[in-house]
């Protein structure tokens, strides 16, 4: 007889929230349409000052990195976006008029910035992260949208998302919405900040996106907003952002101005480097800042509010006795030329692994993706040619890679568990396009 409840209750439960989903879908077809007139005339040329404004913006926030495909014309699109959800191309941000932003007005843009929206009203789907470009003010939005209309029209048509069932159905987008979409504002400034922490707090949360990835995720992919950075795994990329909240993982209330700028603007300082997906970041986009901006995104960071850190309710598990021997010989013939005989690093080098978070945190996740994977720092103007680390995938099999990784773990990520071959087997088959 329970049973027999339940079961409508969740039948009930299931309709009320389909009949909801189609009224709320109704309603998002209301949405004016704000495609320009006159489509067919020539292209407006946008005043030069902005298209300079826009051309630093488009870096600050990364345009190019999910606007790009692989080995396609710049912010031509096309390049697909994993998600649980489904597959997402993204958007052809060029005015080319049949696949492009061609025939968008500014006030459309902005429009799509700020509420999630295309030209035509269509609600834009959120692996575009416009809860945080809600943020961006006007005025930067119409740059940026002056400098997209500068750019070489390209014809490049993209596919449509291709997302699973129900989440491809109109409504299933309409509730994500209603349930996780709200516009961000910038949170009060805590005492004794100035000018650089709001401007800060205004590219972090904003074009900077910076919660996208560092933000924890719920069932529905929505995360607590551009002010979520309590860290989490990367969707259907194989990697974690770590938290900024956290300082055993990537908080930074710690650290100088100067420590902060230049792994924003290098890709390394002398206590971190970067890897990964934000190793794209930077090459592509923080070391593009200007030194007054970066300046900004420290101050904001280094403010944040660290979390409290509960009592751990585990100890951390010590490899056995026969992995740490296995491990430290390997370490010894592997990885002691770049990195130290002690972890201490080597300059121009390996990174130290000694103190590093990267190597500390409580998922090894990360590090398992480094070792597996091997690969090379950005390419930036502090450090153009960066040091390279081989992959170790098909040299090493799972129970050696676990050893190692085990054994720095212990020695030098202040006594971190253990990781076991299953750990190694699992990060082999994650990965990114």
């Amino acid at each position: 007889m329970r049973a027999g409840r339940w079961t409508l209750a969740s039948g009930l439960g299931l309709v009320t929230l389909i009949l909801a989903g189609l009224l709320l879908a109704g309603q998002d077809q209301q949405a004016p349409d704000l495609r320009r007139e006159g489509h067919g005339g020539a292209r407006v040329t946008p005043d030069a000052a902005a298209v300079e404004r826009g051309a630093y913006l488009a870096g600050v926030g990364h345009c190019a990195g999910c606007h790009t495909d692989r080995g396609g014309p710049a912010f031509a699109g096309g390049r697909v976006i994993d998600t649980p959800f489904g597959p997402v191309p993204a958007a052809n941000l060029t005015p080319d008029l049949e696949t492009g932003l061609g025939r968008w007005s500014a006030a459309a843009f902005r429009r799509a910035l700020h509420d999630g929206r295309s030209a035509d009203g269509r609600a834009l789907l959120p692996a575009c992260p416009y809860p945080n470009f809600s943020l961006i003010a006007a005025a930067d939005a119409d740059d940026l949208f002056a400098y997209l209309q500068s750019l070489p029209p390209q014809r490049h048509p993209v596919a449509p998302a291709a997302l699973r069932f129900p989440y491809r159905l109109p409504a299933a987008l309409s509730l994500w919405r209603w349930w996780a979409f709200e516009s961000a504002t910038l949170p009060a400034a805590p005492v004794g900040a100035g000018i650089d922490w709001q401007r800060g707090a205004y590219l972090v949360g904003g074009l900077g996106h910076c919660s996208a990835c560092h933000g924890q995720r719920d069932a529905l992919g929505a995360t607590g907003g551009a002010w979520d950075f309590r860290g989490g795994e990367i969707a259907m990329q194989g990697w974690v952002a770590p938290s900024l909240n956290d300082p055993r993982a990537a908080a930074v209330s710690g650290w100088t101005d100067a420590e902060v700028i230049a792994l924003l603007g290098s890709g390394r300082n002398d206590r971190a480097t970067v890897s990964g997906p934000m190793a794209l970041v930077v090459a592509h986009s923080t070391q593009l800042y200007r030194e007054a901006d970066l300046r900004a995104v420290a101050e904001f960071l280094r403010r944040l509010p660290m979390a409290e850190q509960p009592p751990p309710t585990t100890h951390a598990v010590a490899p056995a006795a026969a992995v740490l021997q296995r491990g430290d010989g390997l370490y010894e013939r592997h990885c002691a030329d770049c990195h130290g005989k002690v972890g201490e690093g080597v300059p121009d080098n390996g990174s130290p692994l000694a103190g590093n978070r990267a190597v500390a945190l409580a998922t090894p996740v990360n590090v398992l993706r480094v070792v597996l994977g091997g690969g090379f720092g950005p390419a930036t103007a502090g450090q153009p040619r960066p040091p390279g680390m081989p992959p170790f995938a098909t040299l090493l099999g799972d129970d050696d890679i676990a050893a190692v990784v085990s054994a720095v773990r212990w020695r030098f990520g202040a006594q971190a568990s253990a990781v076991n071959a299953v750990d190694v087997n699992r990060q082999r088959g994650s990965g990114q396009r």
